[in-house]
């Protein structure tokens, strides 16, 4: 063991230190800049405001249970979920991966993160610095983010967001990761992709404000850490020994799990996205699970015809295209919508995965399908709500199929291409400086041992 530690290079331990460096810069500079903006001229006396609004009761506890809900899909679901599905020599530094990835996506979200992203808007395009280190954001309702729950209680709503957005894309990138590199990319990703997307389509920005409508995160978490997925697993290459070598889950009973708990959470990763106790959310709750039903007996009878045999693995996969695909539209559809959601799933997210395994296996080593599942999902559900977003369910205008027009649609697609073109742009950018900088792949001879031990001198099974 002592060995081992001694011979970490500076090279590998760099990343760590200028990750905790950076955060450290950024909390210090919280207070002064707080000390500036008090410091500035006072205003012209304004007009007396309006009386301060009041959290609910109902509303705010389900939006306590929500955000809760958010994060055991993280940490342990999603987890297990991609734990299950690796070799048993990695299946801890993934499990690791989402760990350490939710708790740096928490620090970084209530220093500087919910500032960017839901701060008052910049140009449309981030946030402004107001709250950063969570200055001016307490107990009492904010008008636009829920004015019947507390604002610091939509910040940690989002928080969880934000957090397993770019824990999804570890899985893509499964048993072939150096683990100091991936800490500095989840920063500069979650810096440089998450925030502006969740600005432009939640925060007031430009894609908000041209009346695109995402109701739980198809674009911002779904299609963002598919594209991003899919630029890094190009540019890190195949695991040594894909296709040719067979590599089976090492604990498909551990993935079920996962699958389980994900399934479980989604209820508040989408009827919370209401931010109340209220009827959307009761919509919102069921359209989500009868999409999922939907879309795994989809996804089990193509299979069977396909492969002769339905198996746990494949309803799992085509449960959780299920739930990822009826996110961006949960909240505005209706029951048969939201079946018809489903059946797409289903059919679109197998045959992704089929093209991916059939043709682009050269080029693409997505290791647990998180392009062919959550990019290809999140983007054909947005696309639907073009067509199937209702007023009566809650949506801001009819789609295509509700006499609404093409408007609606017209402006799904623009935020559809404008958020994949723009998060795989800045991901390549990004990838090539860590890849360049620190290394982002493993050595030959890590890989072969295992993430386990080469990256966290540590085994899963004794």
């Amino acid at each position: 063991m002592s060995s081992y530690v001694s011979s970490i290079s500076l090279k590998k331990i760099l990343p760590v230190l200028l990750i905790c460096l950076t955060v450290m810069l950024i909390g210090g500079a919280a207070p002064f800049v707080q000390d500036v903006l008090a410091q500035a001229p006072a205003a012209e006396a304004a007009p007396a405001p309006p009386a301060p609004l009041k959290a609910d009761p109902g509303d705010t506890a389900w939006l306590l249970t929500s955000s809760a809900l958010v994060m055991l899909m993280t940490l342990p679901g999603l987890a297990l979920f991609y734990g299950g599905l690796t070799r048993s020599k990695n299946i801890l530094s993934t499990l690791m991966h989402c760990f350490i990835t939710l708790c740096l996506g928490s620090i970084m979200w209530v220093l500087f993160g919910y500032s960017l992203s839901f701060g008052p808007d910049v140009g449309g395009f981030i946030g402004n610095l107001d709250w950063v280190g969570l200055r001016g954001v307490g107990t009492d309702p904010h008008p636009t983010y829920g004015p019947t729950i507390p604002h610091e209680l939509f910040m940690v709503f989002q928080l969880m967001f934000a957090a397993i957005t770019p824990a999804l894309i570890v899985g893509a990138l499964a048993e072939r990761v150096r683990f100091s590199a991936l800490l500095v990319f989840v920063v500069l990703w979650t810096v440089a992709v998450y925030y502006p997307v969740a600005h432009w389509v939640w925060g007031g920005g430009w894609l908000g404000q041209m009346g695109a409508l995402d109701f739980a995160g198809g674009t911002v978490v779904h299609a963002t850490c598919g594209m991003g997925a899919l630029v890094a697993c190009v540019v890190l290459g195949t695991r040594t020994g894909y296709p040719k070598h067979p590599m089976p889950p090492n604990n498909l009973p551990f993935t079920l799990l996962g699958c389980g708990l994900l399934w479980f959470g989604w209820f508040g990763f989408n009827a919370g996205s209401s931010l109340g106790a209220n009827a959307q959310a009761v919509g919102a709750f069921v359209a989500t699970h009868i999409a999922a039903s939907t879309a795994t007996v989809v996804w089990m009878f193509i299979e069977w015809m396909h492969r002769g045999k339905p198996t746990a693995l494949g309803a799992a996969t085509g449960a959780i295209a299920g739930l990822a695909t009826i996110t961006p539209v949960a909240g505005y559809v209706s029951l048969f919508p939201a079946l018809l959601v489903g059946l797409t799933a289903g059919i679109i997210c197998y045959i992704a995965v089929f093209l991916k395994n059939k043709v682009g296996h050269k080029v693409v080593d997505d290791a647990l399908d998180v392009v062919g599942v959550h990019g290809v999902g999140g983007i054909t559900g947005c696309l639907m709500g073009g067509l199937f977003n209702s007023k009566a369910m809650g949506a801001a205008a009819d789609g295509l199929f509700y006499g609404g027009g093409v408007s609606l649609l017209w402006a799904q697609i623009v935020m559809v291409v404008s958020v994949t073109v723009f998060t795989v742009i800045v991901s390549w950018i990004l990838v090539m400086i860590v890849h360049g900088i620190w290394g982002f792949r493993v050595t030959p001879d890590e890989e072969q041992t295992g993430l386990d031990l080469s990256q966290h001198e540590e085994k899963a099974y004794s």
